[in-house]
C-alpha cells in the first residue's frame, strides 16, 4: 500500500479559517455586510455593484480631472472635482439604500478619493500656481504634495481608525471632498496668479485646507441628512433649492461662500455650536 505523508499546514493555511471569521465578526459589529460572505441572488449580486459602479465613475471623473488640468484648462477640471464630490456622495447612499456596504467598498472608495481629492487637486493647483514658469516650480511642487500627502494621510487615518460606536455626525479633521470644495471655488472665484502676492495668497488657500485635513478639528457629516432613511428632508430640500437659486445666480460667490463656510465654522466655533444635530 502506498503511504500517505501528511504534509503540516502552513501558517497561512492553519490562520485561514480565523480570518475569515474575524472578517465577518469584525464586518457585523461595523454594521457592514462581510465581503467573504457572498450571495447566490443575481438581483442581489447585481445591487452589490451598483455602489462600485458609482465609485468607479467618480474615479474616472477624477482622472478626467488631472488630464484637463495638464492641458491647461483648470476650470473644466475644476468642474470634474465637483462631479466627483455628487458621485462620492451617491455611492455612499446607494450603499447604504441597498445594504451593500462592504469592507471591499470602503477600501475602493477611498483608493477613488485618494484620486479624485488627492492627485487631480495636487495637479491642479500645480498647474494653477506654476504654469510654464519653471523659475516657481518648486512653489508649485510643495503646495501641491503637501496636500497630496496631507489627503492621502487623511484617508488612511479614517480608514484604520473607523469605530461603530464613533459620533457618525462628525468627521476628525476636513473631509477631503470639502476641502477639494475650497480649490473649486477659488478656481472660478479667483484669476490665475501672476505677481508674487497672489501666488503667496494661492499657496495659502492650498496649504490651509489641506493641514485642516489632518488635523482634530471636528467637521459635521452630511450623511444623515441625505440618508434615505432620513424623516425630515425639508430642511435639505429648501437649502439644496437656495443653492441652486445662488449657483444660478453666481456660481462663483455661491461656491466660494459654501466651501469657505464650511472650512472655517468649526474652526471658529465649536462643531456642535457650528451646526446643530439633525
Amino acid at each position: 500500500m502506498p503511504r500517505r505523508t501528511d504534509r503540516p499546514e502552513t501558517p497561512e493555511q492553519q490562520d485561514g479559517p480565523r480570518l475569515r471569521a474575524r472578517s465577518s465578526l469584525v464586518a457585523r459589529r461595523m454594521g457592514l455586510r462581510s465581503n467573504l460572505e457572498v450571495t447566490t441572488d443575481p438581483r442581489r449580486r447585481l445591487l452589490g455593484l451598483l455602489p462600485s459602479l458609482f465609485t468607479l465613475l467618480n474615479m474616472a471623473s477624477g482622472f478626467l480631472s488631472i488630464l484637463m488640468a495638464i492641458t491647461g484648462r483648470p476650470q473644466f477640471a475644476a468642474v470634474l472635482i465637483g462631479i466627483s464630490v455628487v458621485l462620492d456622495i451617491t455611492d455612499g447612499a446607494v450603499a447604504r439604500l441597498v445594504r451593500s456596504v462592504t469592507p471591499f467598498g470602503l477600501q475602493f472608495d477611498s483608493l477613488a478619493d485618494l484620486v479624485s481629492f488627492g492627485v487631480a487637486p495636487a495637479i491642479l493647483s500645480f498647474t494653477v500656481l506654476s504654469g510654464t514658469d519653471l523659475n516657481i516650480a518648486p512653489v508649485g511642487w510643495l503646495a501641491s504634495f503637501l496636500w497630496l500627502a496631507c489627503a492621502a494621510i487623511r484617508l488612511a487615518r479614517f480608514n484604520v481608525t473607523i469605530d461603530p460606536t464613533a459620533d457618525k455626525k462628525f468627521f476628525n479633521g476636513l473631509p477631503s471632498p470639502g476641502a477639494a470644495g475650497v480649490i473649486i471655488a477659488s478656481v472660478f472665484a479667483f484669476p490665475i496668479p501672476e505677481t508674487d502676492a497672489q501666488r503667496a495668497l494661492a499657496v495659502v488657500i492650498v496649504a490651509i485646507p489641506a493641514l485642516l485635513m489632518i488635523s482634530s478639528v471636528r467637521y459635521r457629516s452630511f450623511r444623515s441628512l441625505i440618508s434615505p432613511k432620513s424623516r425630515r428632508p425639508y430642511g435639505l430640500i429648501a437649502f439644496t433649492a437656495l443653492l441652486a437659486v445662488g449657483f444660478v445666480l453666481d456660481p462663483a460667490i455661491t461656491g466660494c461662500i459654501v466651501a469657505y463656510s464650511y472650512l472655517a465654522i468649526p474652526v471658529l466655533l465649536p462643531a456642535r455650536m457650528a451646526l446643530p444635530s439633525a
